[in-house]
Order: C-alpha cells, then structure tokens, then sequence
C-alpha cells in the first residue's frame, strides 16, 4: 500500500509526463486542475508568456457561501462553471485540459463536465 508521500509523488511524476505534451498558448490556454482534500482549485494560464490568466477555487467567497465543504463533486461543479464562465467573458473559448495527473474520475470530471456545459470547450 502506498503512503501518502508516495501517492503524491507518484502523481507528480503522471503530471509532468503530461507536462511534456501540453502546453497553453495566447489562443488555446491550459486548464490545470489542483485538487486538495478540502478543495479544488482551477488555473487557466497562457505558458508561453508564463501568465496566469484566471482562477477560480473553493475559497473564493462567492463559492464558499454555496456550499458547505469545498472537497466535495458539488463543489468541484461550481468552480467549473465559474471557471468557465470567467474564461468567456476575457474571450476564451477554447482551452487544454490539464488533469494534473490525477484520474479523470469524480471531482475532476465533475469540473470538466461543468465547464463544458457552462461553455468551454476542449
């Protein structure tokens, strides 16, 4: 069984794997997910100038005031779609997805199912 040091670093290695092939441009900016236990975070970023562009989290107080905790798939829904709906309204319409080498399953599908439906597409 793995520690938690061990899992951790074991995502970090899937995560810079992926690094190697993606990468977020002016016209089609990476979407990279961060997921913690009480939280989940969601950067759009343009990698050849090295800019974050936006961001949006659970500890944000327009999210945090809708739900009760932040490590949860509901939650994960809400900053999708703010997510998504921040990156339209800068005219951003076409993203990367960026899983941070975490399984596409349960929080961080639910934030890429959201932000597709609130208008991204990638």
């Amino acid at each position: 069984m793995f520690k938690k040091q061990d899992k951790n670093a074991a995502r970090q290695v899937r995560h810079l794997r992926v690094r190697k092939k993606i990468s977020g441009t002016p016209e089609q900016p990476r979407l990279n997910v961060f997921r913690s236990i009480k939280n989940i975070y969601a950067q759009i970023i343009d990698d050849t100038n090295g800019k974050t562009l936006l961001s949006a989290s659970t500890q944000d107080p327009d999210i945090r005031s809708q739900i009760a905790s932040g490590g949860n798939v509901d939650a994960a829904k809400l900053v999708g779609k703010q997510i998504a709906q921040k990156a339209i309204a800068l005219g951003i319409k076409n993203v990367v997805f960026d899983r941070g080498g975490y399984l596409y399953h349960g929080r961080i599908s639910a934030l890429a199912d959201a932000a597709r439906e609130a208008g991204l597409e990638f």
